[in-house]
């Protein structure tokens, strides 16, 4: 049996630069190593309830010959275990059979392994499963392929989804023509734990899942994906919120791209030193060379503000990073105080809800008031961190914040 343990749930495009303190990655990589995912199945279970049941996704390999089915199937059937679902991946060397199970309550994952193990079964691999898998793959790949094609920006969140815990990296296509990195041919490459496809703007998608090799059928269903994103090209929802400041000022927020580049460009030259500063937490001069990697839909979303005259006088970002997504923000200085900020954090952290995301951080400094406020007025949970004059705060997502992110809107409504 392959026990099911799992690394860390850092399903995320990778950081595309170094725009942290020492101080805040030390702090990072305390915070994040060997912690095992929520639903870690190793963890303590909870005590059984009698007559309760429970709800397995399981994959384990079988040799590819008459009746090899018919007895896992029936190993299963003398635990009382119902099979719900049932997927199979064939191989060179055998089949990879994929099954949603539903177990009296009582049945540890120990036991269902050992069943399947006497019935030939190798390479077992089982956790907990929840209702969403209770949706057919046929329909769920469907829905995955519905909401890449109407956002870019749901690429990396729909193939997390397809494939599970994994690390997706993002790799730009290199300078003036150059080969791709890495040698990755057209149609990608599979290498047991790690995938790599060739990403729409010419660069690498590296997708990589230690504790679970990936099987063909995964290999072509991602593969599909990220050629659907690319024959759809650069898209975000059009639309747009107008809304009135308690100053009587109108502004506009909607989504943003790396269309938007050379507006963001322009609000950066009308940004103070020390705006650059608390936002990027390095020097003034490198922001700009930030904005390209901020405004691409591959690492997260972006909410812009705009005046009625069309200028941008804010960036709001939602970068993926797992269960911790960041948000960042940055507002030019004549519209600071005026409540752009603190708007486009709560849109940012109903799009986090809307993601699945269960919870968001900032990292600023503490002497960024604007953005401590801002954070403490979403009325969340908050958890602090400060080190060498970085501040970490982190706001907890739950099923109030789900409840209320109806009421925040979005800037992709209609």
């Amino acid at each position: 049996m392959t026990e099911a343990t799992h690394p860390n749930d850092n399903c995320r495009p990778a950081a595309p630069m170094q725009r942290f303190t020492t101080a805040f990655r030390a702090w990072r990589t305390r915070r994040h190593e060997n912690a095992p995912p929520t639903d870690h199945t190793e963890s303590p279970a909870p005590e059984p309830v009698p007559g309760a049941s429970t709800l397995w996704r399981m994959r384990t390999t079988v040799q590819d010959e008459p009746g090899s089915l018919a007895a896992l199937c029936t190993a299963l059937a003398g635990q009382r275990v119902d099979i719900l679902s049932l997927q199979t991946h064939p191989l060179a060397d055998g089949t990879v059979d994929e099954f949603l199970l539903r177990a009296p309550g009582e049945l540890p994952a120990s036991g269902i392994a050992t069943a399947v193990r006497t019935a030939g079964g190798t390479d077992t691999w089982i956790e907990r499963a929840d209702a969403h898998d209770l949706v057919d793959a046929p329909t769920r790949v469907l829905g995955l392929a519905a909401r890449t094609a109407l956002d870019a920006a749901e690429l990396p969140l729909a193939l997390r989804q397809l494939l599970g815990r994994c690390t997706i990296r993002s790799q730009p296509a290199p300078a003036g023509g150059e080969p791709v990195p890495g040698g990755v041919p057209v149609e990608g490459a599979l290498d047991g734990t790690v995938l790599r496809l060739r990403a729409p703007e010419g660069g690498v998608i590296t997708v990589e899942r230690p504790y679970l090799p990936f099987t063909p059928t995964e290999f072509a269903r991602a593969r599909a994906l990220v050629e659907l994103d690319a024959r759809l090209g650069p898209r975000v929802p059009h639309g747009r919120d107008v809304l009135t400041l308690a100053e009587g000022a109108d502004i506009t927020v909607r989504r943003a791209d790396t269309r938007d580049l050379e507006p963001a460009r322009a609000m950066h030259e009308r940004c103070s030193d020390r705006t650059l500063r608390l936002r990027y937490h390095g020097p003034v001069g490198d922001a700009d060379r930030y904005l390209n990697h901020l405004l691409s839909p591959r690492f997260g979303r972006t909410l812009a503000v705009q005046t009625a005259s069309g200028r941008v006088v804010g960036l709001g970002h939602l970068l993926w990073d797992g269960d911790e997504t960041e948000v960042a923000l940055i507002v030019e200085d004549a519209w600071q105080r005026r409540g752009v900020g603190a708007e486009l954090l709560r849109r940012l952290v109903a799009m986090a809800v809307d993601a699945g995301c269960a919870s968001v951080y900032a990292v600023t400094q503490a002497s960024n008031t604007g953005m401590v406020a801002a954070m403490r007025g979403l009325g969340l949970p908050l958890d602090y961190q400060v080190e060498e004059g970085t501040l970490v705060i982190t706001a907890r997502l739950g099923e109030r914040v789900a409840a209320r992110a109806g009421e925040l809107g979005s800037a992709s409504a209609p």
